[in-house]
């Protein structure tokens, strides 16, 4: 059974190179990617250099556990360290956002990520590419969530990276 999963990336260390590079690694694991547009915002949690974050779309029937692993071994090669604690410059960070409508939460797997409904660097993009879609727990979509958001407290800028 084919799923839809959403995925967010960031990067706020050699952003752009990052990106281009865990989307052509994506491409290569999953076939063609639903890319949202690409916004900038600063660190949030820390001090930090500023963030390039968008939402991928893949279909894929990989089991969730299955997707989570190849995420982190793309994370791997692109040189992201685990070791600088939840807030901290990274050179790539990919979640599992959501797997289908399903609600896990296993090892190595937590979907619907709550980061959905905190950031505006993972709602805003993916209210630009999947804007009629229901939150799987909120049941809500998530254009709504978005028009709901409180956008004063965190400011984001569109990016063209040339990527459509």
């Amino acid at each position: 059974m084919t799923v839809r999963a959403w995925l967010s990336l960031g990067s706020n260390i050699d952003r752009e190179k990052n990106i281009r590079s865990a989307l052509d690694a994506l491409e290569a694991a999953f076939g063609r990617l639903l890319v949202s547009p690409v916004y900038e915002s600063e660190a949030v949690g820390f001090a930090g250099d500023p963030f390039l974050n968008l939402v991928v779309g893949v279909d894929t029937d990989r089991s969730s556990s299955e997707v989570a692993a190849t995420l982190r071994l793309i994370e791997q090669t692109h040189g992201r360290v685990r070791d600088g604690g939840k807030f901290s410059a990274r050179t790539l960070d990919i979640d599992l956002l959501t797997y289908g409508q399903q609600v896990i939460h296993a090892a190595g797997v937590d979907v619907p990520r709550d980061e959905i409904t905190r950031y505006a660097f993972v709602l805003r993009p993916l209210a630009k590419v999947a804007g009629n879609e229901l939150h799987p727990v909120e049941g809500v979509s998530y254009q709504a969530l978005w028009d709901q958001f409180d956008k004063s407290k965190q400011p984001l800028w569109a990016v063209d990276l040339g990527l459509d």
